[in-house]
């Protein structure tokens, strides 16, 4: 057995292929209408399909996990996140924490919750 990635739920795969182009350099590999694979292993699956395959309710920001991310420069991602997407919604904004991490938590457009911070 191989862990292949993450699968995360999405309204629109073609809107969150874009956020996530755009903010993280993630690529797409393959294309199933309304399931999509993209570079490092994340795949993003439409909430119709999920909800069909599973018979359960999508719930964004259910805060039960989150995609993590190391960027040395995460100053310069939060002014590229703000410009790029000004209605973001944070968790909490840049903070510090007592080992010297420097970290942000927020929302993509569909609820799924994400952290970048600088390496540990």
């Amino acid at each position: 057995m191989r862990y292949k990635g993450t699968l995360i739920v999405v309204s629109d795969c073609e809107r969150a292929l874009r956020f996530y182009r755009d903010m993280f350099g993630f690529r797409l590999v393959r294309d199933n209408g309304g399931n999509m694979e993209l570079t490092d292993g994340l795949y993003l699956q439409e909430a119709g399909y999920w909800e069909s395959f599973t018979g359960k309710r999508s719930v964004g920001k259910s805060n039960q996990s989150e995609l993590y991310f190391e960027e040395p420069d995460v100053e310069g991602f939060v002014k590229r996140l703000e410009t790029l997407y000004p209605k973001i919604e944070y968790v909490n904004r840049l903070s510090t924490h007592s080992w010297g991490q420097t970290v942000v938590r927020f929302y993509d457009p569909d609820g799924n919750l994400i952290e970048v911070g600088t390496p540990a």
